[in-house]
């Protein structure tokens, strides 16, 4: 398993709260706890931005992604609405998620209460080649559904 060390700075209103940390030895997100003052009721269809109380330096050609949480996609709609979110290398502000309920129920975010994730992962630049024909594929330019469901008949 590869791991990076990450700086990472507490901001005030994360308080008593832990830092984020990983579910399971095998997890590849780690769980982010809302640091918010108060609870944060969502109706269903609306969205807000939750506080998460940490600041983290990324190094470059590292990004972290923002993901739903998927218990609570499942269990209440509840998902992050620009999944995944990305933290690029150079930003210091506070990491924050923007969530939505698309459930049909009211859902109440408490402070403390893990309800995203983080997943730092690299990634690299590109360089473009402008060329005036593109090597063919198989699959060539088929797009949606092109690849069929998957389910093959029994033999």
């Amino acid at each position: 398993m590869n791991s990076i060390t990450l700086m990472i700075k507490r901001l005030p209103h994360l308080q008593e709260l832990p830092l984020p940390s990983y579910a399971t030895i095998h997890s590849a997100g780690m769980d982010l706890l809302a640091a918010t003052s108060e609870d944060v009721v969502l109706q269903p269809m609306q969205r807000a931005l939750i506080p998460t109380g940490i600041s983290i330096a990324l190094p470059q050609g590292y990004e972290a992604q923002i993901r739903p949480r998927s218990g609570l996609a499942l269990k209440h709609g509840i998902t992050v609405l620009n999944a995944p979110g990305t933290i690029d290398a150079d930003y210091r502000g506070e990491v924050q998620v923007l969530i939505i309920n698309l459930g049909q129920e009211p859902f109440t975010i408490t402070r403390g209460m893990r309800f995203a994730q983080l997943v730092v992962a690299a990634h690299g630049s590109v360089n473009w080649n402008v060329v005036s024909e593109l090597p063919d594929t198989e699959r060539s330019q088929g797009g949606f559904g092109s690849t069929g469901s998957g389910i093959k008949a029994a033999s």
